[in-house]
């Protein structure tokens, strides 16, 4: 029920009224499926604004405001529960318009099984919102996997020439990270029904928080569900060494699908270690959060300089997605308020600004039918608007002050200093690679002369748009207001930063033995050198093939 007793809040609202669209769609007939789909993501975006609006940060007595709590499986003590404060608040806004302008942005490059597309992308929304809202951990899984089915469908129907393999990792990753991450949520809720007696609330992630900060569970529990929670959010952020599916699904994904799991899929991940993985597991969080820290600081590094010599635009663009996430683990685990502040404007900034990238890799692609970087030189020439348009967005994606995009990374490496001076420096330097890789390649694509393949395209090579215009310009704005006002995010986001460092900030490190920790080593250098050979081989593989056919065409 509703906290002012209505059998229908607003957060049941803003999660299932995509769902109610994508009914809608499915019976209307096809000619109506674009501005259909279009006015229920609308309408969302406008009920999450209410939302927002009606959300008061620093109430006195509740951290989650618009409750809405039912039985659900009374058994094992599993509700519909939602709840929101300003760190979902902000990431369901987030999704909210990232969802619309997607749907706009599909309106003349989706040209079959359309009104399959928009059910697809519809659903996804109710799945993404629904992560950020649940406050039930049973509740919050159903609606993780529930994610995984449209973005499947997405990229494996609407993607690129290789969208069957993209699409296979991409969920065998996910699954395997969400299927550990299930069994940590029984064991967490076993566990708490066998020290209280009782299966009441076992599965509602208030109760468990304040178990966690009063008895605790049990070392060996935190740090076994801890590990589990981990690499399924790490799979998600993506982590290195776990972001091997990221590339070759943005490659392979339309363009909505790239910007939909760059803007939203890659913050479920840093959201879930916000809200469950560290108030749950206080002392396994700080166990764990120096080696967690190396893997941000490798990511932050091996994203930017992967995406120094990246010949894909859009590839580019996704490397320096995992480099930009980079910076928001590290917040995290920082466990200070500049961190985590950092951290979420970082979750936020990123969602807007590489989505925005994405859509103009979109549009140049839609043209040119071609991403390669060598092929691009003097796109200023032929698309000035385009070129300037990118040349803000790559300004903010390389954290020009001013813009949002050097807020969040300066406020984590900040946060970083005072606990570890040594990596801020590293995460200082890779703000430099990022400003590297960015400005040379918009250098290579806008300036100089017009290339030869860009000449044979003749007419066909158009600058943009209105309705590309419009799906940017929102994007734009909120650029620059967040770059100029970063204190309407912070006042926001300030009570949850509160909480989670209340719930996790006391935390005390747990002493593994020696020989558990050795062998967690060699399992990882093990499974490190096996991709490697994969890898390898693969390559070699590919490599004699080409030269078979190149043979035999001879």
């Amino acid at each position: 029920m509703n906290l002012d007793g209505s059998p229908i809040g607003i957060l049941t609202v803003v999660t299932f009224l995509p769902l109610v669209g994508a009914l809608v769609v499915a019976i209307l007939p096809s000619s109506t499926t674009r501005p259909v789909a279009l006015a229920f993501a609308l309408a969302t975006w406008v009920v999450s604004l209410f939302m927002l609006i009606g959300y008061l940060p620093g109430r006195q007595g509740s951290q989650f405001l618009f409750m809405e709590a039912f039985d659900w499986i009374p058994a094992f003590g599993i509700q519909y529960k939602l709840g929101v404060d300003g760190l979902s608040a902000a990431l369901v806004v987030l999704t909210t318009t990232l969802t619309w302008i997607c749907i706009l942005a599909s309106w003349v490059p989706i040209q079959t099984r359309i009104k399959e597309y928009m059910i697809s992308f519809l659903v996804l929304e109710v799945g993404m919102i629904g992560v950020f809202l649940a406050l039930d951990l049973f509740l919050f899984y159903i609606f993780w996997e529930i994610v995984l089915v449209p973005m499947y469908l997405i990229i494996g129907i609407w993607g690129g020439a290789n969208r069957i393999y993209s699409t296979i990792k991409f969920v065998l990753y996910t699954l395997v990270g969400s299927l550990l991450m299930l069994v940590a949520i029984l064991a967490t809720a076993f566990a708490y029904q066998s020290t209280t007696g009782s299966w009441a609330n076992a599965f509602d992630f208030v109760t468990l928080r304040d178990f966690a900060a009063g008895a605790g569970f049990a070392p060996a529990l935190q740090v076994g569900a801890f590990l589990a929670f981990f690499l399924a959010f790490a799979i998600k952020v993506p982590m290195f060494p776990f972001h091997t599916w990221l590339p070759d699904a943005h490659t392979d994904a339309p363009t909505a699908g790239s910007v939909i799991l760059a803007g939203v899929l890659l913050k479920l991940g840093a959201y879930g270690f916000l809200r469950f993985a560290m108030p749950i597991y206080p002392d396994a969080a700080h166990t764990f959060a120096p080696a967690i820290i190396v893997l941000s600081l490798i990511a932050i590094i091996y994203g930017a300089i992967v995406a120094l010599v990246q010949p894909d635009l859009k590839k580019l663009v996704a490397y320096s997605s995992v480099s930009h996430m980079g910076f928001v683990t590290l917040g995290i685990f920082v466990f200070n308020q500049q961190g985590m502040d950092g951290a979420i404007l970082q979750m936020v900034n990123h969602g807007l600004i590489t989505g925005a990238l994405f859509l103009l890799v979109g549009v140049i692609y839609e043209r040119t039918h071609d991403r390669t970087i060598a092929k691009m030189g003097g796109l200023a020439a032929r698309v000035p608007l385009w070129a300037t348009v990118m040349g803000f967005f790559v300004l903010a994606s390389a954290g020009l002050p001013g813009l949002s995009g050097f807020v969040g990374e300066f406020l984590s490496m900040l946060g970083t200093f005072v606990v570890n001076p040594p990596a801020a420096a590293v995460a200082a330097f890779a703000m430099i690679l990022g400003a590297a890789y960015l400005l040379f390649m918009y250098q290579r694509v806008v300036f100089g002369e017009v290339s030869a393949f860009l000449e044979n395209l003749g007419g066909h090579l158009t600058d943009m748009t209105p309705i590309e215009i419009l799906t940017l310009v929102p994007l734009g704005t909120l650029i620059v207001v967040f770059g100029v006002q970063p204190g309407l995010l912070l006042k926001l986001i300030q009570g949850s930063v509160d909480e989670v460092l209340v719930a996790a900030g006391t935390g005390q490190a747990i002493q593994i033995p020696t020989e558990v920790v050795v062998i967690g080593l060699a399992l990882i250098i093990v499974l490190l050198v096996a991709r490697t050979v994969a890898a390898t081989l693969g390559r070699r593989r590919e490599t004699s093939v080409v030269a078979v056919e190149s043979g035999g065409a001879s």
